[in-house]
């Protein structure tokens, strides 16, 4: 359409798209009407030059997460399942912390088994299984150095584990014993004495954490019904593996860990998992900040090419004015360490010239103005 072709540098092509899909049935000059009063909006939503988009953004931001509640959102029926929210959350992702409290995954299947077909077995068999978990008993006979494990024969029905895989385990992390199997049990005599019995209780303990199945990582699964189709809530994070299994829907699958998802799956993923997170945050908490502010933060994060937190060690390190680094945090060590290389600090941003008692280089104070003075 001509009247589109019109408006094709002035509007962006999304917007211009979305206009085409709801104005198939109006006339063109209905149209025309549509799409001027469309770039009157448009024009007045852009940031005006000058315009302090950093302090918006952190006033934007900052005001609605006072009035955040400091909570932890607990699963029923899954006794180690609870995710932290609210503001601990929101200072976890700005902070770049790499060990989240409580990391969590979001595991979308495909068309065949998102209906509810076998949910259970797959959730555990994504589930990592430890030794400890199948032991009903665990003895250790000082006299001849040697662990007797008694297993259970219906959790490991129920996890789907024989004894031969566990006999395999425990050769594969375990050294220094002999394995045999009696009745029920499992028989563990080490193969020296001269270690002692202290090294029997450490290899006790050792015992219970050894890996049988399912994926490192993946403490607990808990199938949830989402609108008409099932997917899995998991603690625990392990993006890559999870990836790789064919029942898994890889394009909606996600993880709460953004340092992972960067590793798996890019800088640019990454940013879009930190404003994914932070908007889930303040949405559920009822509060309403622009998404613009918070993809600003996002690119402030990511634009060196990796994530970096808004902390003294990620972002602010970065700054080049040295009065702005010192402004953050250890004021005095980064002035002392900018005399000792000589630095130059240009004045080109807010706060060094709040600091100094200058105007600012932002809105009227941005241009410098050459005048003529009459004598």
């Amino acid at each position: 359409m001509s009247v589109f072709t019109e408006y094709k540098n002035k509007l962006p092509k999304k917007i211009l798209d979305e206009i085409k899909e709801y104005t198939k049935d109006l006339s063109e000059a209905k149209i025309k009407k549509v799409l001027e009063m469309t770039l009157i909006e448009y024009e007045g939503a852009k940031v005006e030059a000058g315009e302090c988009v950093g302090i918006v953004s952190a006033e934007s931001i900052g005001e609605p997460g006072t009035q955040m509640t400091l909570n932890t959102f607990h699963f029923a029926g899954v006794a180690e399942m609870n995710v932290t929210m609210g503001l601990p959350r929101i200072i976890e992702i700005l902070d770049g912390r790499s060990k989240l409290a409580t990391p969590m995954m979001e595991i979308y299947l495909n068309k065949d088994h998102s209906k509810g077909s076998d949910i259970r077995k797959l959730a555990l068999s994504i589930k990592e299984t430890l030794l400890g978990e199948v032991i009903s008993e665990l003895t250790v006979n000082m006299a001849d150095s040697s662990i007797e494990l008694k297993l259970d024969s219906e959790k490991m029905g129920d996890f789907g584990i024989t004894e031969h895989v566990v006999n395999e385990a425990i050769k594969n992390s375990i050294k220094g014993y002999n394995v045999r199997n009696n009745k029920d049990s499992i028989v563990l005599k080490a193969k020296s004495k001269e270690d002692g019995i202290n090294q029997v209780y450490l290899d006790k303990e050792k015992i219970k954490k050894v890996h049988l199945k399912g994926i490192k990582g993946i403490t607990q699964v808990l199938p949830v019904k989402r609108g008409d189709e099932y997917i899995i809530i998991t603690a625990g994070s392990n993006l890559k593996l999870i990836l790789e299994l064919d029942f898994v829907d890889s394009t909606r699958t996600t993880t709460n860990d953004i340092f992972e998802i960067e590793k798996v799956l890019g800088v640019e993923a990454a940013r879009q998992a930190i404003i994914n997170e932070v908007y889930k945050v303040i949405e559920s908490q009822g509060l309403d900040v622009d998404i613009r502010h918070i993809m600003l933060v996002a690119d402030t994060m990511c634009n060196s090419g990796s994530v970096k937190g808004i902390t003294r060690y990620g972002v602010v390190s970065e700054k080049s004015s040295v009065l702005a680094r010192a402004s953050f945090e250890t004021p005095l060590r980064h002035i002392i360490n900018a005399a000792l290389i000589g630095e130059e600090d240009k004045l080109n941003s807010v706060v060094e010239n709040v600091m100094l008692n200058q105007p600012i280089p932002v809105g009227t104070g941005l241009p410098g103005l050459v005048t003529k003075v009459k004598k």
